[in-house]
């Protein structure tokens, strides 16, 4: 891949073969016809500077076409067209022919395109993308519906803003897998689902694991049917391995076992595919969270997932591991990534830098059939898709009740929170899931508060006593719809902060945050207070401070937009301790 193109690393590290190759790049591009009268630079949106449009208006149709030769060594194979996300419905052409459509702005899709495809000479590409910049029963995040920014909400995206790729397999390949540790019986199961015509000889299938190149187990499947499911033990006695030191993940610990899955046919390799997984537990017990089977205070902080000039796409590979790399030099062992499901590859730097994700979607704003059952289908995608990352422990599907608005009193809505906790659940059993994030819950594992007072001392009675907690109105509203009630689940203060640094330098009449500071000294020392208050209650098991940078109008960042930190990192770390020492 050269580097002139951008985001050319592959975009699923959790499933990589070699034979592939990215369309980024410039392609030709229009709004509202397919006249082509300009060229974008895919994957970032046209309202993004880095796309080469930067057009913040509402653009309800955006056209794409770029050409592609089909390389030598993927020559007279099954050709795979990838789109890591296109903002909202799309259609799809190659040479002319239909391949597919896909409704879903957050969501991964792929189609096999051989039929459509010339092996020798060109092939041309074209990708019709509609969204509705309006509509509020659309999922949406923190895409404003009005034409500027304004307090939490940013400027839209339309169309292609993740990577597009194509990849090259035989007739018979690893259509997918899904990697499942079992930390208490250390082993680990994969379940996976080959694919092959009506006609193929003998199947096999062969499993490597390896710990930084060191083997670990090897196995061959003899699959009596194109999907299975097989168990491995890993840890065969302490004279080999000390499990919990040579095999566990944790965010002190990110080890990753790498994985190499080979599916042979009549004895001869027909696909590769690489991975790997981390070994690593979450539950709860008698009310406490557990990480390996230990307490463990989560202390995470908000990322809007969020940059000046590429909006919600990464500019680069490179600004997902700078973001990371900071939040753990600020303190922080995790994050949750809000209204947003994130590119795989920032699941993947987490996972190999180690930091616990709480990952999420982009809500909608108003309540409608059809808007539950497009998110009941694009919701389930996204959890598919990133079930294999470690760094993974919590689903958060609703946030603060966007999109139900009414759910207080509402059956219907009522009902929709409940089944986005239970359809994740049937979906992951493994991982902890929230049915709506900051209040108005129904049942979830987890009690999540989004609390935005700025006076410390008001915490030290609210989270003393069980019974002080319940009582809260965040934002006006019971941490509980009617009818629900607490069911002994860990507390979270999962938004908190938000606190907006009005020094002299960065005054601005648009900049809004939950409360403010104008010394530098004095806006960590508020941090770390309000910490303090936290780490000593004792009913919190972890917090999320709000939030990583600023985003637009929305100032009340750790870092500024550009990743500039406001103070130095290690006053935040220190804050992260609940003291300035």
């Amino acid at each position: 891949m050269t580097s002139s193109i951008p985001r050319s690393e592959h975009p699923r590290p959790d499933f990589c073969r070699d034979s592939w190759i990215t369309l980024n790049g410039l392609w030709d591009f229009s709004m509202g016809q397919d006249t082509f009268d300009q060229t974008i630079m895919v994957p970032f949106a046209p309202e993004s500077k880095l796309s080469g449009i930067g057009d913040t208006g509402f653009h309800p149709v955006v056209w794409y076409r770029r050409s592609f030769t089909v390389p030598e060594a993927m020559q007279n194979r099954r050709i795979l067209l990838h789109f890591g996300a296109v903002d909202y419905a799309c259609r799809v052409w190659v040479n002319d022919s239909f391949v597919t459509s896909h409704t879903g702005g957050q969501s991964s899709f792929s189609v096999d395109i051989t039929h459509a495809v010339r092996f020798t000479g060109e092939n041309t590409v074209v990708v019709r993308a509609q969204d509705a910049p309006q509509a509020l029963d659309q999922m949406r995040g923190k895409q404003f519906w009005e034409e500027e920014s304004r307090g939490i909400f940013y400027t839209r995206t339309t169309g292609i803003w993740q990577s597009v790729w194509l990849e090259a397999v035989d007739e018979v390949h690893l259509e997918q897998v899904r990697i499942t540790p079992l930390y208490d019986e250390k082993s680990v199961r994969f379940d996976y689902q080959l694919s092959c015509g009506e006609q193929h000889g003998p199947l096999a299938l062969q499993i490597a694991i390896s710990l930084q190149g060191r083997p670990v187990l090897s196995a061959t499947l003899q699959p009596e049917s194109l999907c299975g499911s097989a168990t491995f033990v890993l840890d065969r006695g302490a004279q080999v391995w000390n499990f919990t030191e040579e095999l566990s993940w944790s965010p002190e610990h990110p080890r990753l076992l790498d994985v190499e899955f080979r599916v042979l046919e009549d004895g001869c390799c027909r696909d590769m595919v690489r991975s790997y997984f981390g070994m690593r537990k979450v539950s709860i017990e008698n009310g406490v969270f557990l990480l390996n089977n230990r307490p463990y205070f989560q202390k995470l902080v908000l990322d809007q997932g969020y940059w000046p000039d590429a909006l919600m796409t990464a500019p680069t590979d490179e600004a997902f591991i700078s973001d990371l790399q900071m939040i753990k030099e600020m303190g922080f062992n995790g994050l949750r990534m809000h209204q947003k499901a994130e590119d795989p590859r920032f699941y993947y730097h987490a996972d190999r830098l180690g930091l616990l994700v709480w990952a999420e979607i982009g809500s909608a704003y108003l309540y409608s059939p059809d808007y539950a059952q497009q998110f009941y289908k694009e919701w389930s995608d996204c959890v598919l898709r990133d079930y294999n990352h470690p760094c993974i422990i919590v689903w958060t599907p609703l946030n603060e009740s966007w999109g139900i608005l009414e759910i207080d009193t509402d059956s219907m809505q009522q009902a929709h929170s409940r089944a986005a906790y239970y359809i994740t659940k049937s979906l992951d059993a493994t991982r902890l899931v929230i049915d709506n994030d900051g209040w108005e819950h129904t049942f979830g594992d987890l009690l999540t508060i989004h609390d935005y007072e700025s006076d410390a001392s008001v915490w030290q009675t609210r989270y003393a006593t069980l019974d002080a907690v319940l009582a809260m109105r965040p934002g006006g509203r019971s941490l509980f719809a009617s009818g629900h009630e607490y069911h002994g689940q860990p507390i979270i203060v999962s938004e908190y902060g938000g606190i907006l640094l009005a020094t002299d330098t960065a005054e601005d009449s648009q900049a809004w945050g939950y409360s403010s500071d104008r010394d530098p000294k004095a806006y960590a020392a508020h941090i770390a207070r309000l910490n303090a208050q936290l780490l000593q209650s004792p009913l919190v098991q972890g917090y999320c401070y709000t939030q990583l940078c600023d985003v637009e109008t929305e100032q009340n960042g750790l870092l500024t937009y550009d990743r500039q930190p406001k103070v130095p990192l290690s006053l935040i770390a220190a804050a992260n301790q609940g003291s300035l020492d």
